[in-house]
């Protein structure tokens, strides 16, 4: 038997609440008395406004807890104050109202009886009859009754319109006394401020408040929600005639007034518009300082001098040779000498090319000219890694420059710059465009930097496509490796994934390390994925399914999708299937493998970070997630952060490495069959590949090398040198 399971439908119930016993932003648990019902009903959900003694009329659905028995989840609620001389005592005893507690809630109602309420509201200067209560206290009184007031009306208003009790109560945190008149005044701002509320939401309650469907609010909002919606595709621009067409389809409105309005925007610097190669471009006002502002940051460090002192660079090299007992090739050599010469260099080079082997030399030399080394990359994984490969403590990028959690941003920037001599960032195609840009602002002008990556790999999940434009702009040195060293060469994985890289179709013959399962189709790969996961990768390769294999698909949709996935190895693999946790038609169970998808800098996690379930408790509603000897609680509210990870895109896995990878590769993916995505993913493995599917889709990815257009402006700024006079980054 489940843990926690739905006994019925949508229903209602009424009553008033004779005491609350935990309450919280997004959950909260009341006891509810229901008329004619001697016992009480336990109410759970987003209730937090509800105080004792209120009458409420509560939707929702019963359920049963195996600990605390039946209870009702509320949906939505209606509350009122209450009418009867119990419920109103009760309701001031609650603490609702400051400088009311039980003492003086039971003399108040003793005076005023059933008018209590009423003469707080409309004659508040009676309360001082009663015997304590000086002009101090009633001043007191007033305010919070005055809050509460106002309180009430907020979560009635935004219930009226169509937004749940979880929301609501999201908004008034945000927006507090002002939630009316803010919502009021620009609901569309619901949808860049309260996390979970997009466009289409924000747009129902414009239209419910009364926003005619062609106010010039709600197309500015049309606009920008694109806008952003194409930099989660990776674009920090885009082509004014394009983004007008897609504003307009979004909105449902004529071209002509989109185009008026994303005038008006540019008139107000609201958005950026730029002429450019006879075509005109749009930005968001933070992508498009961000990508001067890495250009003015690159200018600065390579015009100022290193703090490390000249070494015989050739000498140099000869020595870190002798100390790990190498050979280095003429380009491995020439990747070591610009890196004690240069004041920012990048590296880039395939699997198997020599990129930890310089990582290694570049550090035994530099540690004999200064302690002040940092090593960083994008995500936790890759830190991992990279600490694995040189013995030195590497960060991620977010916890070296410090999340600033009072004011936002980081704490070490321009004022506050890192203590540093020698930066070396790995996985660099990773970075996007801001997160860039926020670091090199905390670089100190005396420090060099080195950035190491993969350009033939997919591109970061943010904005940008920064390590390609700074490689092609060529205002940056870059040392570019390409032959296979001898130990590399020896891998299938290697091998294949530079045949890939080339255009030539991979050698699917049986290697040590890389296989290949034909399968035509969908039904089949499931199969022969199953089978792997539950007896061959134990039994012929001593890998625990779990542990060591990581499942990666091309496309999140679809039978060989990571949705489709995730759910058919959680039935067959969940460790622990008597205790889960259902929610909004998603359940995880105890055990469960899943991934963050979204930025935490509060609780230190990222998106991509994958962990497992180590207890989900539903007393206090919350789950606790390893995260590699990491532990993070999250409360049942923040679920929606959490996905499974048995399966996970190739894009959300870049910069992660796992023992082995498995990729279903289907014709149903043709969309998504591309030579860098099949690259990125077979380069995730380390001891063993497995690609199941059809020779034929793995031919048109191998051809396919048209990657997908993200626009950017960085590389055309870079060369230019542009810098306008009146610079000044307002982010």
């Amino acid at each position: 038997m489940k843990r926690f399971f739905i006994l019925r439908g949508v229903e209602e119930i009424f009553g008033y609440i004779e005491e609350v016993l935990f309450a919280s932003d997004d959950f909260s648990v009341a006891k509810l008395k229901e008329p004619r019902k001697q016992d009480l009903t336990y109410i759970v959900g987003p209730i937090g406004t509800l105080q004792s003694g209120e009458i409420v009329r509560c939707m929702g659905h019963w359920k049963c807890h195996a600990r605390y028995g039946r209870q009702f989840m509320v949906e939505r609620f209606e509350a009122k104050e209450p009418f009867d001389i119990v419920g109103i005592q009760k309701y001031l005893e609650s603490g609702v109202i400051k400088g009311i507690g039980p003492v003086y809630a039971e003399k108040i109602v003793q005076r005023f009886g059933i008018e209590t309420l009423h003469i707080i509201d409309k004659e508040p200067q009676r309360l001082a009859e009663i015997s304590g209560i000086g002009a101090k206290r009633l001043d007191l009184i007033l305010s919070c009754w005055q809050q509460q007031k106002v309180a009430r009306e907020a979560m009635v208003f935004l219930q009226s319109h169509g937004i749940t009790p979880a929301y609501a109560q999201k908004i008034y945190k945000v927006y507090g006394l002002e939630s009316i008149a803010k919502v009021k005044e620009d609901p569309f701002a619901l949808a860049r401020k309260i996390g979970g509320i997009g466009f289409k939401m924000a747009d129902q309650i414009a239209q419910k408040i009364g926003i005619p469907a062609s106010s010039a609010t709600r197309i500015r909002a049309g606009i920008d929600h694109v806008l952003w919606e194409l930099s989660n595709e990776g674009h920090t621009c885009y082509p004014e005639e394009e983004l007008i067409a897609l504003s307009a389809e979004v909105i449902q409105l004529p071209t002509e007034m989109v185009a008026i309005e994303l005038q008006r925007g540019v008139e107000e610097e609201n958005f950026i518009s730029k002429n450019i190669e006879d075509k005109r471009w749009i930005w968001h006002r933070p992508f498009y300082y961000a990508e001067i502002g890495i250009s003015k940051e690159i200018q600065r460090l390579q015009r100022s001098l290193s703090n490390l002192r000249k070494v015989q660079t050739n000498k140099a090299v000869l020595w870190a040779e002798e100390r790990l007992g190498l050979h280095f090739a003429s380009e491995q050599k020439q990747a070591i000498l610009h890196a004690i010469d240069e004041k920012m260099q990048i590296i880039t080079g395939g699997p198997g090319t020599g990129k930890s082997t310089i990582t290694r030399a570049i550090l035994a030399i530099s540690e004999k000219l200064t302690p002040h080394i940092l090593l960083a990359a994008p995500t936790g994984r890759a830190a991992k890694r990279m600490t694995e490969i040189t013995h030195r403590k590497a960060a991620t990028i977010h916890s070296l420059l410090e999340v600033n959690f009072k004011e936002g941003g980081f704490k070490k920037n321009r004022e506050n710059p890192l203590e540093v001599d020698l930066l070396i960032i790995d996985e660099a195609s990773m970075i996007d465009t801001f997160l860039f840009y926020q670091l090199l602002k905390a670089i100190p002008s005396s420090a060099r930097l080195i950035l190491i990556g993969d350009i033939d790999q997919l591109p970061s999940v943010g904005a940008g496509n920064v390590l390609r434009d700074l490689i092609f702009s060529e205002v940056v040195r870059v040392t570019r490796l390409t032959q296979i060293y001898r130990q590399a060469s020896y891998s299938s994985i290697v091998t294949n994934a530079h045949l890939i890289n080339r255009g030539q179709f991979p050698q699917l013959s049986d290697g040590m390390d890389f296989k290949f399962i034909e399968q035509e189709t969908q039904e089949g790969i499931l199969s022969a994925l199953l089978d792997l996961m539950k007896n061959t990768l134990k039994a012929k390769y001593s890998l625990d399914p779990l542990e060591e294999v990581q499942i990666l698909s091309p496309m999140k949709r679809g039978g060989i999708g990571t949705e489709n996935l995730n759910q058919l190895l959680q039935q067959h693999f969940c460790r622990n299937k008597e205790i889960v946790l259902s929610r909004m038609g998603r359940s995880f169970y105890l055990g469960d493998k899943v991934m963050q998808t979204r930025n935490d800098y509060e609780s230190g996690v990222f998106n991509g970070d994958t962990g497992t379930i180590v207890s989900i408790d539903f007393h206090e509603e919350r789950m606790r997630v390893n995260f590699e000897d990491r532990y993070v609680y999250y409360p049942f509210t923040k679920m929606e952060d959490l996905v499974l990870a048995y399966a996970i895109s190739i894009h959300k896995y870049q910069g992660s490495e796992s023992p082995c990878v498995i990729i279903p590769i289907h014709m149903s993916h043709f969309k998504m069959l591309h030579r860098n995505l099949l690259y990125t993913g077979i380069t995730r493995g380390k001891k063993l590949v497995i690609l199941i599917g059809e020779k034929r889709a793995v031919g048109i990815a191998v051809s396919n090398d048209e990657m997908k257009k993200r626009y950017t402006h960085l590389e055309a700024i870079l060369r230019r040198g542009f810098t306008p006079p009146s610079y000044h980054a307002p982010i």
